[in-house]
């Protein structure tokens, strides 16, 4: 049974399921309704809603004691794969449209050099600032946990806070403590506009 998570609240990962290993981390969204301009005479060729044309890009940030030390530990559309295949990004997806997750990063967490200390999840508009774009075009965000070797979805956290006027949803982190994994369901937003940015945080 999946468990839902509110925004701040921490859980075990992998204490009293010690063989998990392969993990799917789902990120997904919706464009919203977004008022189309009126058309001539009175909206007769016009008005109504549209669904926002947003490209919502997720990556994962890899840091080695609360910092990030190389660029190829940042895994997003233009560098798909790290830790030797340890967490890998499926692709990018540009519209948010249909059901379901609309980027997944999978993990393998046994693979994971003990160095890394934490998987920070971030969901971000692509060129933002250059569309003039930001949250309040998006809803039903969410992250969740599948567990690969069953299928089974272990958590959930859905980003259900009023997120207008930023650019960047850090949406939750699997961090260790001790020899276990937990996860963070987190939901900070930023105005940063590229993974670029965002990365600043953790230098």
């Amino acid at each position: 049974m999946s468990i839902n998570l509110q925004k701040g609240q921490r859980i075990d990962l992998t204490k009293g399921n010690a063989g998990l290993d392969r993990i799917l981390i789902g990120l997904g969204w919706d464009p919203a309704e977004q008022p189309k301009k009126s058309g001539l005479f009175g909206g007769l060729f016009g008005g109504g809603n549209a669904a926002a044309d947003v490209d919502c890009d997720a990556s994962v940030i890899l840091l080695q004691d609360d910092r990030l030390k190389q660029d190829k530990d940042v895994v997003y559309f233009a560098n798909l794969k790290a830790l030797n295949g340890a967490v890998v990004h499926t692709g990018d997806n540009l519209t948010g449209e249909g059901d379901g997750d609309d980027e997944q990063i999978l993990v393998q967490l046994k693979a994971i050099p003990e160095s890394y200390n934490r998987l920070v999840f971030v969901v971000n508009i692509y060129q933002a600032v250059k569309r003039n774009q930001d949250f309040g075009m998006i809803k039903n965000a969410f992250i969740r946990i599948v567990d690969q070797s069953t299928n089974q979805e272990l958590i959930r956290y859905n980003l259900s806070e009023n997120y207008a006027g930023n650019r960047t949803l850090i949406t939750g982190e699997l961090y260790r403590h001790g020899s276990e994994w937990k996860f963070a369901a987190l939901g900070n937003a930023t105005q940063d506009d590229s993974i670029g940015q965002v990365v600043k945080q953790y230098l």
